[in-house]
């Protein structure tokens, strides 16, 4: 059978036990939101630019362009995208990512070009995003 909800007055619905929770699945609540991880905010955000050198953005694996980037660490790379720099817009040109989505793109591609990062913690974006308040 299913699971049957009565509200006095107004509705019933029916449910089959397994389709409730892709209905609640699918209920985009915004402090709810499962953020993105550093792949997912590059495939979404980051390779438009960075999978094809566009804007002479450093392609995603290339060890030469992102090895000098790579020892210049992630306290200057990650203020860096979410203030913007050269062509790049603030935030990847995405500002519904949060800080710590964004820092999680820079990591992916910087250890895809030979980066060792760790995954950035909510402290990490919160520091970054205080240095790149102030650099602006």
């Amino acid at each position: 059978m299913g699971i049957r909800f009565r509200f006095p007055g107004i509705i019933v619905m029916r449910f089959r036990s397994a389709s409730l929770p892709a209905l609640l699945a699918s209920l985009a609540l915004p402090g709810l939101a499962q953020e993105k991880t550093g792949a997912e905010v590059y495939e979404a955000v980051c390779s438009e630019c960075h999978s094809s050198g566009k804007l002479h953005a450093p392609r995603l694996g290339d060890r030469k362009r992102w090895g000098k980037l790579v020892r210049e660490g992630l306290d200057d790379l990650v203020p860096a995208a979410l203030r913007g720099i050269r062509k790049m817009p603030a935030m990847g040109g995405n500002p519904g990512l949060t800080d710590l989505e964004v820092a999680r793109g820079v990591v992916h591609m910087a250890n895809a070009g030979g980066g060792k990062f760790a995954e950035p913690t909510g402290a990490d974006a919160a520091r970054w995003r205080k240095k790149a308040d102030t650099r602006r």
